[in-house]
């Protein structure tokens, strides 16, 4: 049996990951990265301190050990600023993915190892599988409506082979069982929502915290002025909604298809699979991290652009730098620079990297 630290959110997800890991015998230790106490007082509840309360209290439970870990400055520096720097950029960035490679098993992996640890739980929704060659590899959950697989995409070979997903077994009403049955205090707690690590902070309040508007002209396809933006950090392309815009009649809805950043003018068109700038069938994908295999090296994957979206068959073109050109059968809505691409294979997960481009 290994030694295994729990990152303990105060949720009943990882509150079940470190039940199970007791229950298999394992010798655990509960751990709360504390990472945000929202001193900057950007509008909406960051429960921190409700959070760590009811992350000791699973561990009493339990009767496990519970530690608080300060990471808060390293949190600034690898989440809040890539998040900052991005928007700003014109990107968009995913801090949950980030997170889970820098923080949950970056830094934390990290210093659990320094502490004698094995291994870091959590209770994501995916599975760990070591294959016959005796590397681990993470496949999708079982559960298909939690599976949160994509939000490990970055991860890389090392961190799979300290990681633990116990929940990623279970459907989510088994978790809530799993939890009943231990008598977790955390059993009935609603799921929390928001940004990485930072409750229920908006991600709108978020960023005009750190970047300040920058109004501009909203316009069509044809330039004509239709509105105006707030700031085209506000703004996303395929956005539907939150761009002031009304559609003309029913049944058409306006999105973001562009941002021209030299005129500072926010671009809007159609929802339909013709307007330009809204779909592709090519992308550039770099900062590339792979699991078990060179993803250069294939010829073909299963790309999937957001943690919602469907994957995708498509073929691989390996570019200089490392980098990948992903070529789609069919064109794929609203697929930006900056955003997160996860490759897989049938039910695995080979890794992922930051869309660069798209053509």
């Amino acid at each position: 049996m290994s030694k295994v630290m729990v990152g303990l959110s105060g949720g009943v997800d990882s509150a079940v990951a470190a039940a199970l890991l007791v229950e298999q015998g394992h010798e655990v230790t509960g751990g709360y990265m504390k990472n945000w106490m929202n001193e900057e007082g950007i509008p909406g509840d960051c429960p921190w301190q409700q959070d760590i309360e009811d992350a000791h209290s699973v561990a009493k439970a339990l009767g496990i050990e519970f530690r608080v870990i300060d990471l808060i400055d390293q949190y600034k520096e690898k989440i809040v600023e890539y998040l900052v720097n991005g928007y700003e950029e014109g990107l968009t960035p995913n801090p949950d993915v980030w997170c889970n490679r820098e923080m949950k098993f970056g830094v934390f992996l990290d210093y659990a190892l320094s502490q004698g640890f094995e291994a870091v739980g959590t209770g994501h929704y995916a599975r760990r599988r070591v294959m016959t060659d005796g590397r681990a590899a993470v496949l999708r959950g079982a559960d298909p409506n939690k599976d949160q697989s994509y939000f490990l995409s970055l991860m890389t070979s090392r961190q799979v082979e300290h990681a633990r997903f116990p929940t990623g077994e279970m459907l989510k009403p088994e978790v809530r069982e799993v939890a009943r049955r231990f008598n977790l205090p955390v059993a009935e707690k609603k799921d929390s929502q928001g940004i990485c690590f930072l409750g229920q902070v908006k991600m709108g309040d978020f960023l005009a915290h750190y970047l300040p508007d920058k109004p501009g002209e909203i316009v069509d396809l044809n330039g004509k002025v239709m509105g105006e933006h707030r700031g085209l950090h506000f703004y996303t392309i395929g956005q539907r909604k939150g761009h002031g815009v009304a559609s003309p009649r029913e049944g058409m809805a306006y999105v973001v298809v562009g941002k021209l950043a030299a005129k500072n003018r926010l671009v809007i068109g159609w929802d339909r699979e013709d307007t330009e700038g809204l779909y592709t069938r090519q992308c550039t994908v770099g900062s590339i991290s792979s699991i078990n295999e060179e993803i250069a090296s294939l010829k073909q994957v299963e790309a999937q652009p957001r943690y919602r979206a469907k994957a995708e068959i498509a073929k691989l073109e390996a570019q200089d730098g490392g980098k990948v050109k992903l070529l789609f059968g069919k064109p794929l809505r609203a697929v930006v620079a900056g955003q997160i691409m996860a490759f897989y294979d049938g039910g695995r997960l080979l890794g992922g990297g930051v869309v660069e481009g798209v053509c």
